[in-house]
């Protein structure tokens, strides 16, 4: 019986990581936790929700990964505000369905406090 549950419970876990797997993620490089997150497809300003409410704690530290939800594969700007209230857009990230994006802190020229 316990051999039966530690591989049912194996076999989770192994589920749990494909499905990670499977989810376009954001991966947080930048200095700071980040607060707000939101993307437009480039050039529309068209932003969508804040995707800091797929985290438990609505916040993505720094190399935290955060699961993006309703985007498809494109070309977005992507605007974030970090904890320290500075206001960054990074222009034409490429965004894959099910594949992990970053922005660095070397991408962030036009940023405001």
């Amino acid at each position: 019986m316990r051999t039966t549950l530690g591989l049912a419970g194996a076999l989770l876990v192994a589920a749990a990581s494909v499905a990670d797997a499977k989810t376009t993620q954001f991966w947080n490089l930048t200095a700071n936790t980040i607060v707000s997150l939101q993307l437009s497809p480039t050039g529309q300003s068209v932003w969508g929700p804040d995707q800091t409410a797929n985290d438990n704690d609505h916040a993505v530290d720094h190399d935290e990964r955060l699961r993006i939800d309703g985007v498809q594969t494109g070309v977005y700007d992507v605007r974030f505000k970090d904890k320290t209230g500075r206001v960054c857009t990074v222009s034409k990230i490429e965004v894959r369905k099910d594949a992990v994006f970053t922005i660095s802190e070397k991408q962030l020229a036009g940023c405001t406090h």
